[in-house]
């Protein structure tokens, strides 16, 4: 079989350029937008709050309350969106990795034509975790409320004996100490497996492909435990009040479709192009019974969390689901994640041969890669904005950013190595995959 390298042409990094500088557009009118507004609605307060302290006497604290107004800055949208993007980010690049461990585990034979496509998710680990701690320096005091010294203060007005009680583990060493480590390890793994993967590559032999398993299955049993205390740590926390003990399960069939749905997007396109020869449409076939396995499986996430905080209706579990239900600004994306991650792709994906055919394949992951964007979105933004959410340019040229440099940074990865490994001894399965 002869080698094949993945050229990241400089057509293609135009392309991607272009991309870019319509995200920046998009991103600097949001901004403008959500400032404009911001204002208006300011001095609409003020006036509101001047009006009604006139009409009882109390002038003096007129420009009190119209100081304090809702506790809303629009710089608060910036930081939601660069959490938002961050965590759906992380996530693909993270599930990539796992992706890869599982194969090696389960001693799959269908994937090890394409092991070095969710291999270069992993590049992006060292990115995410800059932006991580920059953007939790920089705006962690808008995004997680339990970061507020005066909540564990008992003679403060302010104390909340709720927060005050989960300190011991929502402490701000604690919580930077767990990120350093999770990424670090993370990191730390995929190096391992893909320097193992590359000298498989130029000695050959079986030796490699059972050091691969070995650290893969390493790899996994960290990512049981961290996948779920991250979203605790990162996502769950915003809404420091209320809890649920299906929400790690939650967030990681989130990201694990969202990485599914990234590889074979990348795989058809690569395959369109001229690419990876020696996938043939059984293993496409595969990609897309994964896609709509894990749609399925992350509804079934979803409707378990609802249900039984529905069926129970105990306040505090209630009040995240009322959020987003009966507030005008997220009730429609609400609805919209469902069609999106569920609906849409089940009934698309639901005859056998609209998953062999590489139209259907690119709509149904595109749409499901919008989908969960949707989903992380409907996780923070209300958390974190409250009232005060909204969905526009602002967002979508973030999305683009973020997007964008995702792409970049996995394609040059992609490019380094050869695309197919050569030497791995599941090949000629691959090769020969068929699905009847």
């Amino acid at each position: 079989m002869a080698e094949e390298q993945f050229q990241f042409t400089a057509k293609a990094k135009k392309r991607l350029s272009i991309l870019a500088i319509v995200g920046v557009v998009l991103l600097i009118l949001g901004i403008f937008s959500a400032s404009s507004s911001s204002h208006a609605d300011e001095e609409s307060h003020s006036e509101q709050t001047e009006q009604v302290a006139e009409s009882h006497g109390e002038e003096a604290h007129a420009g009190e309350h119209a100081e304090e107004g809702h506790g809303y800055h629009w710089s608060k949208r910036i930081f939601a969106n660069l959490w938002i993007n961050n965590m759906y980010f992380v996530g693909l690049a993270l599930l990539g990795v796992f992706f890869v461990a599982i194969q090696y585990v389960s001693q799959a034979g269908w994937s090890a034509a394409l092991i070095r496509i969710p291999m270069s998710f992993g590049n992006w680990l060292p990115i995410g975790f800059i932006l991580t701690l920059a953007i939790f320096f920089l705006g962690g005091h808008d995004i997680f409320h339990w970061t507020h010294d005066y909540l564990y203060d008992v003679n403060d007005p302010r104390y909340d004996p709720i927060i005050a009680g989960k300190e011991g583990y929502l402490n701000t060493p604690f919580f930077l100490a767990r990120m350093v480590v999770y990424f670090v390890v993370w990191f730390l793994m995929f190096r391992w497996i893909r320097k193992k993967s590359l000298e498989e590559d130029l000695n050959g032999g079986e030796k490699y492909y059972y050091k691969l398993r070995g650290i893969s299955a390493g790899s996994i049993v960290f990512f049981a435990v961290t996948s779920s205390t991250s979203a605790w740590d990162w996502i769950l926390s915003i809404d420091t009040h209320w809890f649920s003990t299906m929400f790690g399960w939650y967030v990681f069939a989130s990201w694990w479709v969202t990485a599914l749905a990234a590889i074979t997007l990348i795989t058809v396109v690569l395959k369109e192009n001229g690419y990876l020869k020696i996938v043939n449409t059984g293993v496409l076939h595969d990609l897309g019974k994964f896609v709509f396995a894990f749609s399925i499986f992350w509804t079934y996430i979803w409707f378990s969390q609802f249900m039984l905080i529905y069926y129970s209706n105990i306040p505090e579990e209630t009040v995240y689901f009322i959020e987003r239900l009966t507030s005008d600004h997220y009730s429609i994306v609400f609805i919209v994640n469902l069609i999106l991650n569920f609906f849409f792709p089940f009934l698309v994906f639901m005859p056998r041969d609209s998953k062999r055919h590489t139209v259907f394949l690119k709509i149904v992951t595109i749409v499901v890669l919008i989908g969960h964007w949707f989903d992380f979105y409907l996780m923070v933004t209300p958390a974190v904005l409250k009232e005060n959410g909204g969905f526009g340019l602002l967002e979508i040229g973030m999305a683009i950013i973020f997007g964008v440099a995702f792409l970049f940074v996995a394609l040059t990865g992609l490019s380094k190595y050869p695309l197919v490994a050569k030497n791995h001894p599941m090949l000629k399965e691959a090769e020969h995959h068929h699905v009847f």
